[in-house]
């Protein structure tokens, strides 16, 4: 399965954001951020997971990108966004644990890129639901580059493999162009 050359899908997603204008115990409000506003006239690295709060991509997947965020920075990378099927508050909760500042959590609440990008899976079987595949890509105007989707996605394998879809994988990809 391949989805270079085709275009992300449109859509729209929840995210709550810090307002600077309000204070007290919770200065965020909503904020609707489309798939233009994050990947038109940009290059963008964005990797998603199976879920905040997850073995792995707790102590690997998200660290090691984060860890590399200025070296994506330096091959041309704009951005780099971690897209989970959680949502908004749960992304809040999950970036604070962790300490992550340079990442962007982008929550996919309703799982509804993901759906679109054909990528939504059933982990019923570890509890956790409808959830992402394990995958990276390279996003170029909107356009997927380059994308690297952990194996077993055909036969939604049981088990949580995590192979090509991290951060060192990414990094020589794009050394190579």
């Amino acid at each position: 399965m391949t989805k270079q050359s085709q275009q992300v899908p449109n859509i729209t997603f929840k995210t709550r954001v810090r307002d600077e204008s309000v204070s007290g115990d919770n200065p965020f409000r909503w904020q609707d951020v489309t798939t233009d506003d994050i990947f038109k006239n940009k290059r963008i690295v964005l990797f998603a997971l199976p879920g905040a709060f997850t073995p792995t991509c707790t102590t690997a997947h998200l660290p090691g990108y984060e860890a590399h965020y200025d070296d994506f920075k330096a091959l041309g990378i704009d951005e780099v966004i971690c897209l989970s099927v959680n949502d908004a508050f749960v992304m809040f909760q999950w970036r604070k644990y962790l300490g992550v500042e340079k990442i962007f959590l982008l929550p996919d609440g309703n799982a509804e890129f993901t759906r679109k990008m054909e990528m939504l899976v059933d982990k019923s079987n570890l509890g956790f639901g409808m959830r992402s595949w394990r995958y990276s890509m390279v996003v170029q105007d909107k356009g997927i580059e380059k994308m690297f989707i952990e194996p077993g996605y055909t036969d939604n394998c049981p088990t949580d493999p995590f192979e090509t879809s991290d951060a060192d994988t990414m990094l020589t990809y794009l050394k190579s162009k």
